[in-house]
């Protein structure tokens, strides 16, 4: 990981959905690509904040806040964190890719989860290869 990583070559790479794949760290911290559609899994990280890029396409956000459920739409190049302790799942109905910054180690369907469908990989993130 010590040369540059075109995102478009990193995701040109791989099909798998739901499926990120780590392409550099930062400290410690991992920078993951996925591509998406559908929707993911109800789940939240207890621990740590979860950041998204659109990189392509549209990721809405469905968020379960004290006030009660919302949806955030994130269109190309939109951020946006979803704070720790936020059960949130993720969809994208027509396809997206995204980048994500979360710690290493962290696990794709977070620390408690509905049940994972089998299109979702539960992952720390695979190495870009």
């Amino acid at each position: 990981m010590n040369e540059p990583i075109a995102l478009d070559d990193a995701l040109a790479s791989f099909d798998a959905l739901w499926s990120p794949r780590i392409v550099t760290r930062v400290n410690d911290y991992d920078v993951r690509v996925a591509k998406v559609q559908g929707e993911h899994v109800w789940h939240v990280h207890d621990d740590t904040d979860e950041f998204f890029l659109v990189l392509d396409g549209e990721l809405s956000i469905g968020l379960r806040e004290p006030d009660g459920e919302r949806t955030v739409v994130l269109t190309k190049g939109a951020v946006f964190t979803v704070p720790r302790g936020t059960f949130h799942k993720p969809s994208a109905p027509h396809g997206a890719r995204i980048l994500m910054f979360e710690p290493t180690g962290t696990l794709t369907v977070g620390d408690r989860h509905d049940e994972v469908p089998a299109h979702v990989d539960a992952t720390t993130g695979h190495i870009l290869g």
